[in-house]
């Protein structure tokens, strides 16, 4: 298995440190709102890495955190006059209902970044003695020029950082020794959440957290670290001088970046109105087809988000599980239990397609031929598959296809639907508590259909169901 490292800009073979076993470390949201399809490509991408990784027989020790203080969330508490844990709580769990509609499997460990301060202040402590950082009135910053190898992620000179690109430079330089110097730790501001520590009462810089949390759930050298390509620089480059300054470890072998999401060929953004959440998507589409996007692509690429695209990502989904669906009906009529010879001939090709599956994902993941080896089982079966064949044979291409499906996240097999007499005996239930004003079981009913596939609109002419 080959992996594309942005370490050394090449692909190389995967070795984990420990034979059988991978850590994987990938960064997570910081919850101040529901996240957004920007989001979750690496949610996507890298829990499909992590499937398939354990496919091919590694226990994969996977943390992936949630940023839950920072000054987003702390704006968002001002604005509603709540403590900033009361968002962060929210919006982690509205996180983790959408991470399970997009068929995510949870983390090993999903570390809180508040509940880490301990390791935080220690490592911090440790890079001062260490004399890679120092103090002022209550400011610790990281003597960045004392990391010799400082750029060897992101492949940028110090040099040309300082004269070439200002926006860069994090503010407060005139108490820093250096313009490039990154905040460890801050004193707390007025209204803002705040712990104790030796230099001031406050709080870690966004960088140290990974780095802490990396090394208490996986150890001072981890074997992956993932994320999207906007944290090379400066995120994961200063997580890798805090880490190796402190631990004087290889802090990851191989690091693995996916590509930008675009809207409509522009950059997402607020300002222009192409920014969706995931809910907003899940509206529309089961979640599915926003998974089988994702693995349409290459993870590296730049990938463009359609409504057309979309919709032939909904069709292509459709393709395998009416397929799946198909083979199913015909099991459950099949005139006889046993493979005849020729049925046999036939099965003995079915190794052929897992085999271009796992080639196409041992090179650096390539989702996008995976799905095409799947494809094309799907034509086999769709051709061979009829009222005469047997049970063992049909059985045989269908569990191909679902284990298939499986490994990147996508689910073949639907389990039987809602009854449309319990939908709307639902949608009754969900109008009596809109009426007495319990928004709040109005809402549960809409997420409960919601995740049974089917979707509400509410109109004039009253409530409107269909399903995904």
């Amino acid at each position: 298995m080959k992996l594309y490292n942005t370490l050394t800009k090449k692909k190389e073979e995967f070795i984990p440190i420990v034979p059988g076993k991978v850590s994987m470390y990938v960064c997570g949201p910081t919850v101040y709102n529901f996240i957004h399809i920007g989001n979750a490509r690496p949610m996507i991408i890298f829990d499909t890495a992590r499937r398939y990784l354990e496919h091919k027989g590694y226990e994969v020790n996977y943390v992936s955190n949630f940023t839950d203080v920072d000054d987003k969330i702390i704006k968002k508490a001002n604005e509603e006059g709540v403590p900033s844990e009361v968002i962060s709580t929210r919006y982690i769990e509205e996180c983790k209902k959408d991470m399970e509609a997009m068929n995510v499997k949870p983390a090993t460990t999903h570390p809180l970044a508040t509940q880490e301060i301990g390791g935080m202040v220690e490592m911090i402590q440790e890079l001062i003695e260490k004399g890679y950082a120092y103090n002022v009135d209550g400011t610790v910053y990281f003597r960045t020029r004392k990391f010799q190898e400082y750029g060897k992620l992101s492949h940028k000179n110090l040099d040309d950082l300082r004269s070439g690109n200002r926006s860069l430079l994090v503010t407060g330089e005139d108490q820093k020794e250096d313009p490039l110097d990154f905040v460890l730790w801050k004193p707390k501001k007025e209204g803002e959440p705040s712990w104790p520590s030796p230099w001031s009462d406050g709080r870690p810089g966004w960088h140290i957290e990974c780095s802490v949390m990396a090394k208490k759930y996986l150890g001072e050298e981890i074997d992956i670290h993932a994320g999207g390509e906007d944290l090379i620089f400066p995120h994961h480059e200063n997580e890798i001088a805090q880490s190796e300054c402190c631990n004087g470890k290889t802090f990851a072998r191989y690091w693995l970046h996916n590509g930008f999401l675009n809207i409509d060929n522009k950059k997402m953004s607020k300002s222009l109105g192409n920014f969706f959440t995931v809910r907003e998507i899940g509206e529309k589409y089961d979640l599915q087809v926003l998974r089988m996007f994702m693995l349409s692509a290459h993870y590296r690429s730049p990938l463009n988000f359609s409504a057309e695209l979309m919709e032939a990502s909904k069709n292509s989904l459709e393709r395998i599980t009416n397929a799946v669906s198909n083979l199913k009906h015909l099991c459950g009529n099949a005139a006889s239990e046993e493979a005849t010879e020729e049925e046999k001939a036939l099965m003995a090709e079915l190794p052929s397609f897992e085999k271009k599956f796992d080639d196409a994902m041992d090179d650096d993941l390539n989702t996008a031929d995976a799905v095409s080896a799947i494809f094309e089982m799907v034509r086999f079966a769709n051709t061979h598959a009829g009222e005469k064949s047997s049970k063992e044979f049909l059985n045989a291409m269908k569990e191909r296809i679902v284990s298939l499906s499986d490994v990147l996240g996508l689910i073949a097999e639907k389990e039987e639907g809602i009854l449309d007499a319990d939908i709307e005996k639902l949608i009754e239930e969900r109008q009596a508590a809109r009426k007495a004003r319990d928004f709040a079981r109005a809402d549960a009913i809409r997420d409960e259909l919601l995740g049974k596939g089917i979707i509400l609109e509410d109109t004039r002419e009253g409530v409107k169901w269909k399903r995904a």
